[in-house]
């Protein structure tokens, strides 16, 4: 399946109005906010587990942004991290950036520009989290090729994905509907290289007449009406992993 999609904000600000005003701001723009008033209070819940990303005000009493940056580094060097700086700072933010921050923003800024930032950031966590979760059920063998059985047919058809999980080629599965065709390229990719990476799965019949490039291809802020932040297309977050065209015989035509 596709990852996850994403939507938790740790904000980390030391001023309680402008912390909460973003709050609000972030939340009527769809996101979910835990706030933070310090550092330290963040860092006793925040985790690796953790399936968002973070918001941090550079200048804080006691743990600043730059200390919070390496003390989540040790938590997870995976997780983003967006620095808010006033004009002065820009110096700090740019060591930040060298310390692991995902990006920076300086004061005073759109909220529409940090929502569209967040965007970038979370599409990049929910690919962290699925990598992980894909590499540690592919740690498990007997999951990699959940296909039963000891007929020739059943044999030759373990020793065909061995064959295929690491060739650069593309795959044709046909069979009739529940034969698990599914299963078998899930099988393949497991089975090699690409396990650690994501398997996608596009629904074919599924895809609509009118939006389906943008859907597989992605799309930028601002490329037709409504577009107000940048998608990632389901081709793309395949990337050096697995895309599963699922029922291709029933794709729109304008996507055959």
């Amino acid at each position: 399946m596709s990852f996850q999609t994403l939507n938790r904000v740790a904000l980390v600000e030391d001023d309680d109005a402008f912390r909460a005003a973003l709050a609000e701001r972030l939340a009527l723009a769809g996101l979910t906010v835990a706030p933070f008033a310090s550092g330290e209070a963040a860092l006793r819940v925040l985790d690796a587990r953790f399936d968002g990303v973070v918001v941090t005000d550079l200048r804080m009493p006691g743990l600043d942004g730059l200390q919070l940056i390496q003390r989540l580094g040790v938590v997870d060097p995976d997780l983003p991290v967006v620095m808010i700086t006033g004009h002065g700072d820009i110096s700090e933010a740019v060591e930040a950036m060298k310390r692991g921050a995902y990006d920076f923003l300086t004061k005073p800024f759109a909220p529409e520009r940090l929502v569209e930032t967040l965007g970038r950031a979370l599409e990049k966590r929910a690919l962290v989290l699925d990598n992980r979760r894909l590499a540690a059920q592919a740690a498990d063998e007997t999951w990699a090729i959940p296909l039963s059985g000891e007929s020739p047919a059943a044999e030759g058809l373990r020793a065909a994905i061995k064959q295929l999980a690491d060739a650069h080629v593309d795959v044709l599965i046909e069979g009739e509907t529940g034969a698990g065709k599914e299963a078998v390229a899930r099988a393949i990719h497991n089975a090699g290289q690409r396990r650690l990476q994501p398997f996608v799965v596009v629904s074919c019949a599924a895809l609509p007449d009118s939006g389906a490039e943008s859907q597989l291809l992605g799309h930028e802020p601002g490329a037709f009406a409504g577009a107000m932040r940048r998608r990632t297309g389901q081709i793309e977050q395949s990337h050096r992993g697995s895309l599963f065209l699922d029922e291709i015989d029933l794709a729109p035509a304008p996507c055959r």
